[in-house]
């Protein structure tokens, strides 16, 4: 099994930039993607960025990008660097994991969730 802790994260301003980081525990060799979904007030989680642990190949949804960047370290974790903040970003971000046989192109797909960092962008 493998388990996420997210940090960073904070009150932005619209245009600004944010940071955060997943770091995974537990089977992190079982790890096939990992991936950030932030979930809107009202509204469901919804993949922004996903990334494939082998190969470092990397997928973002029409809305973020050229904006936002998702990478890993080898320290088993992964960042994703938000710039150009708009208010439309804001929500709880929730990074997520699949071991081979799953995927992160949805939550469905999705094997481990982590807590969630909130990220309210003012305008």
């Amino acid at each position: 099994h493998v388990r996420l802790a997210e940090s960073g994260g904070a009150s932005v301003q619209a245009g600004g930039p944010l940071r955060l980081s997943c770091r995974a525990s537990g089977d992190t060799y079982s790890r096939y993607c990992m991936a950030w979904f932030p979930q809107a007030p009202g509204k469901e989680r919804e993949r922004v960025a996903h990334i494939h642990i082998r190969g470092g190949s990397t997928s973002y949804s029409d809305s973020v990008k050229g904006r936002f960047t998702i990478s890993q370290d080898e320290a088993n974790t992964v960042h994703l660097e938000m710039n150009s903040l708009q208010p439309e970003d804001t929500g709880t971000y929730y990074c997520a994991a699949s071991t081979w046989g799953g995927g992160c192109s949805t939550g469905d797909d999705v094997g481990s969730w982590g807590p969630g960092r909130p990220v309210p962008v003012s305008s």
